[in-house]
């Protein structure tokens, strides 16, 4: 697990390139915002997160029942990830920040597509502002 990287992850790049191409302009690995967000559009008040499936638990149910080895450790360390996600969504969201969350594979998939979802709820920010 030493090896895994929280920030600058290929996740990360490819949808960072998708944003600036649509002309969005960001903060990186925000630390002042619970959760360290993966992208943090100040302006706009929107928090980007890039979510591998494994890591976050994406289709928990059905997924916690394909690992086979060392099971109670990856099943306590994935539930809490999850417990962390909503606890972070609902602090960024009560303090009026907008949260934003991908799957990995919709980033490497449809990077554009994810940061025209951006681009939209900045869209709707500002006219609401």
């Amino acid at each position: 697990m030493q090896a895994i990287k929280s920030s600058g992850t290929g996740l990360e790049k490819m949808l960072g390139k998708s944003l600036w191409r649509s002309g969005l302009r960001y903060r990186k690995n925000y630390s002042k915002l619970p959760g360290k967000p993966d992208f943090v559009l100040v302006k706009h008040r929107i928090v980007v997160f890039c979510d591998s499936e494994f890591w976050h638990g994406k289709n928990w149910a059905k997924t916690k029942k394909r690992i086979k080895s060392n099971q109670g450790y990856w099943h306590t360390k994935i539930a809490n990830n999850i417990k962390r996600d909503k606890k972070i969504n609902k602090e960024l969201a009560g303090s009026g920040w907008t949260v934003i969350r991908f799957w990995g594979k919709d980033i490497i998939k449809k990077p554009e597509k994810c940061a025209e979802k951006v681009k939209k709820q900045a869209a709707k920010k500002l006219s609401q502002n």
